[in-house]
């Protein structure tokens, strides 16, 4: 067998579907099922649909989550669901488990694998397209994103979590300290030295200021960390979020960040912008001093970015994002490094 990671997209994702087979007994679903590879960026995402059944079937990254963290995302999905939040339902091995590691000779390493109810819906928008409808249609939904983002956050802030619940930090060191999540996003080699430069200098800044701000429950807590228009799905019954492969413990604030980031510059951003707030503020209290630190946030938000593409530059289109995501940090960074950085980021940031 050649190596794993030497192959090609198409040849890994043929590994892969292999595995998500041999996975499907494991939940009593049929070997024959029909699966629909949906996208290959972190994990293996596949709709399964076996007899009048669907389902999504998730096989992890390797190496990103232990086994207690799979868990403790799957407990925080089945509890926000038990509160009124829509996630996707979670469906146990036929064994009662909700994680399980499967193994086949074509891929070198057994996989997390965990199965989920289908979600029947719209996304939002995706990163590459940006949100979608018009201009109305956009700005109601993302009053709806802000509503359901308190939500969580003040869900997340009396949960009386499991004993064993463990996720990952996106704390200051988690973000910007000298082993981030992510990865040293400021040894991109596709970073110009200029580049580096003007990075470091908000990497040290944004450093000092994240740790001044502390760690107040009323600002920091459990966050999903992944808001994107692409992982929130409208349905019949409203808005379900999905993806909490990121969830971790963090500022409320990057939260906002990351929903915000590619609507960045856009025409519609300025409205959507005070929508958002106006629904979040419906359901959670949010006030301007916080929020000012707001171009903090996206500047954090565009550096992590830049070790997401560091570290995962074998994923197919990833490479294609990263002169765009380069732009992007360049420029909020260079906002959030100005003396009278605004709450607002306008097109000529972008």
């Amino acid at each position: 067998m050649s190596d794993f990671y030497q192959q090609s997209s198409d040849q890994q994702i043929e590994c892969l579907t292999q595995l998500a087979r041999e996975a499907l007994p494991l939940w009593g679903l049929s070997q024959a099922a029909e699966l629909t590879l949906l996208k290959y960026r972190e994990n293996a995402v596949y709709r399964v649909v076996d007899g009048g059944d669907q389902y999504a079937l998730r096989i992890h990254r390797f190496g990103y989550h232990s086994q207690a963290e799979l868990q403790s995302e799957l407990d925080w999905m089945q509890a926000l669901n038990d509160s009124g939040v829509m996630t996707p339902a979670i469906i146990k091995t036929t064994d009662g488990q909700l994680v399980k590691n499967v193994r086949v000779d074509d891929v070198p390493e057994a996989r997390m694998v965990d199965v989920l109810g289908w979600v029947e819906g719209k996304p939002l928008g995706s990163i590459e397209e940006g949100a979608r409808g018009d201009h109305d249609t956009i700005i109601a939904n993302y009053r709806t994103v802000g509503s359901l983002m308190a939500k969580l956050h003040s869900h997340a802030q009396v949960w009386d979590r499991p004993a064993e619940f463990k996720r990952q930090m996106w704390d200051v060191d988690g973000l910007l300290g000298e082993t981030p999540v992510w990865g040293r996003f400021w040894e991109l080699p596709l970073l110009t030295e200029a580049q580096r430069a003007q990075i470091q200098i908000a990497r040290k800044q944004a450093y000092r200021e994240l740790q001044s701000l502390g760690q107040d429950p009323a600002y920091y807590g459990l966050i999903h960390c992944d808001f994107l228009p692409e992982n929130l799905l409208r349905g019949d019954k409203g808005l379900h979020l999905i993806d909490f492969d990121d969830a971790g413990f963090g500022w409320h604030l990057f939260d906002i960040a990351t929903t915000l980031f590619f609507h960045v510059g856009e025409d519609y951003f300025d409205d959507l912008f005070d929508a958002f707030i106006a629904g979040y503020r419906a359901e959670r209290a949010l006030d301007d001093q916080h929020l000012s630190h707001l171009p903090l946030f996206l500047a954090v938000r565009a550096m992590v970015y830049l070790g997401w593409v560091y570290t995962r530059s074998e994923i197919e289109g990833v490479n294609e994002m990263a002169p765009v995501l380069i732009d992007a940090a360049m420029a909020l960074t260079r906002q959030y490094l100005k003396p009278c950085s605004t709450i607002l980021i306008t097109g000529e940031s972008r």
